[in-house]
């Protein structure tokens, strides 16, 4: 196998996830295997149970890891389906040091950071190699930026790492900020210099130097970074600010032949330049569409536009599907309770509910899926949208007044929103609920079986404490409410319609983790048809 390490410098928020998927992309479209993995230097084991205001949305992979929303760009730009083996935190790293202490695995050393701890960074990278032999090239993105004291263990096990499996078969990326000082009217090099300085301090040569740039980057410029930071002209890499989408990425860095050079570091042999024609038709759909539709969002953490990435990102899938430009309007829960639905969501063509924690705004959540309920205006409800238009139901068409969720209401008269039994007396927060990818059966006749193709069973990835009470079922049925999907195992409800409404539907597992550029989710892609379909009457 052959390694790429990308590190960052000068700021953080540069895109190396962007740059490192990008790469990723352009590898596969070569016809190589790709495999990507993060490090990031922080303290919580997971981001589980980080606010989003710290880290943005929690994205959840197959085996039911919450990872970084960075693994969400793996998935989405390449073809790689990953597992918690492909991120690891100094939370992890530590807690397993720790253990192994406890357990006398190290025959009753001291315990130290060199070598135990950069062991415990390199044994994820081996074993990683060992679970995937098929792959040709590992990508690791290291988050942070080099300087910082939580990743210098990091990067000295990349130091290490890449003795111990030749520098032949590694190469090591960092991406800088090449700043345009206004004011001078010049785009300022130091930055990148004293970035790649401070790297060599720590013992790694870069190979290729990525500058994320607002304006081009001329001959002069690369020829002083290369000279300064010991690389050759060709492997100083312009990364441009992209003008309307985050997929054409690939594109930009494709300008500079960034795949070759890598190919040729690497020694992958004669490898056919990529073939990106399928990628360059959807990113045309998204820059091009022939269509618009409008579509409110209605969350707690509508001011971030991290928290729902994912959610964002497969309304672009979908909408580029149906040649759609998607105009998101981000609504805040709170202030529907303010001054009511009509006044706040107005004329649009579809309403969102997210999933999401905790008891803020969740009556303006409820009055949004009231308000497209009697308007006929299409709904997709995920995780708590589902919940929401469940307690909806229950309170204005089944009579249940003040019908409610345990998670809001413990005493609730009208539960038909319950705790799981299973997680009744959890006291961890971290990776102790309902996650990862569970099979559900579709049941046929079903809108939500149409939009699956009539397949049988799906296997969707969940996040979630929370479940439909089931001693509310029928009575839900019987006043019209349509569960069109519950899990082959416990049989808890997973989807739920209306028949009798243009587009209606709450799951509560997240689709959004498995929507891709060219593949969008099959919940999101008729949901934007439903609203390209209204917004054409």
């Amino acid at each position: 196998m052959k390694y790429i390490f990308v590190t960052g410098g000068v700021v953080s928020s540069l895109g190396k996830g962007l740059a490192a998927a990008s790469i990723g992309t352009l590898l596969e479209h070569r016809g190589l295997t790709t495999l990507m993995q993060k490090f990031d230097p922080y303290l919580n084991v997971d981001p589980g149970t980080m606010s989003p205001y710290q880290h943005g949305e929690v994205y959840v992979l197959d085996d039911g890891a919450e990872t970084d929303l960075d693994l969400g760009h793996y998935e989405r730009f390449t073809s790689g389906v990953l597992s918690r083996m492909n991120n690891l935190t100094s939370g992890q790293v530590f807690d397993s040091v720790i253990k192994k202490e406890r357990r006398g695995e190290y025959l009753g050393k001291t315990v130290q950071f060199i070598p135990h701890v950069t062991d415990e960074i390199k044994s994820r990278m081996h074993q990683v190699t060992v679970d995937n032999p098929d792959t040709d090239v590992l990508i690791t993105e290291i988050g942070g930026t080099v300087g910082d004291m939580e990743g210098l263990l990091f990067i000295e096990a990349l130091r290490q790492f890449a003795l111990e499996v030749g520098k032949e078969n590694v190469c090591f990326i960092h991406v800088t900020l090449l700043p345009y000082i206004k004011a001078a009217g010049e785009v300022k090099t130091k930055p990148t210099q004293q970035s790649v300085a401070k790297l060599r301090e720590l013992g790694i040569q870069p190979d290729i130097i990525i500058c994320r740039t607002e304006a081009d980057l001329d001959e002069d410029n690369r020829k002083k970074i290369a000279m300064f930071c010991n690389v050759e002209r060709k492997n100083v890499v312009a990364f441009r600010d992209v003008a309307h989408t985050i997929y054409e990425c690939p594109l930009d860095l494709r300008r500079d032949k960034i795949d070759r050079l890598v190919v040729d570091k690497l020694g992958l042999g004669h490898t056919p330049s990529p073939a990106l024609e399928e990628w360059e038709k959807f990113v045309q759909r998204v820059i091009h569409p022939k269509h618009k539709v409008t579509i409110a969002v209605a969350g707690k953490y509508i001011e971030l536009q991290d928290a729902y990435k994912s959610i964002y990102e497969s309304l672009i899938h979908a909408g580029a599907h149906h040649d759609t430009k998607v105009q998101i309007v981000r609504v805040e829960a709170e202030a529907i309770e303010d001054h009511g639905a009509k006044a706040v969501i107005g004329d649009v063509d579809g309403i969102l509910v997210p999933g999401g924690f905790g008891d803020r705004g969740i009556e303006g959540k409820i009055l949004a899926s009231k308000y497209a309920r009697e308007n006929k205006i299409p709904y997709l409800g995920i995780c708590l949208g589902m919940q929401i238009a469940t307690i909806e139901y229950a309170r204005n068409i089944c009579g249940l007044k003040d019908a409610n969720s345990t998670e809001f209401n413990k005493n609730t008269k009208y539960p038909v929103i319950c705790l799981q039994e299973e997680q009744k007396g959890v006291e961890d927060m971290g990776a102790t609920m309902r996650l990862g990818s569970c099979e559900s059966i579709l049941f046929t006749g079903t809108k939500a079986a149409d939009l699956y193709d009539n397949v049988d069973r799906i296997h969707e990835r969940h996040r979630h404490r929370y479940e439909l009470n089931s001693d509310y079922q029928d009575r839900l049925q019987e006043a019209g409410l349509v569960i069109s999907s519950v899990s082959a195992e416990e049989g808890l409800v997973e989807i739920i319609e209306l028949p009798n409404h243009p587009f209606y539907l709450g799951a509560q597992f997240h689709p959004e983790f498995q929507s891709k550029p060219n593949h969008p989710h099959p919940l999101f892609s008729g949901f934007v048809a439903a609203a390209l379909t209204r917004s054409q009457l």
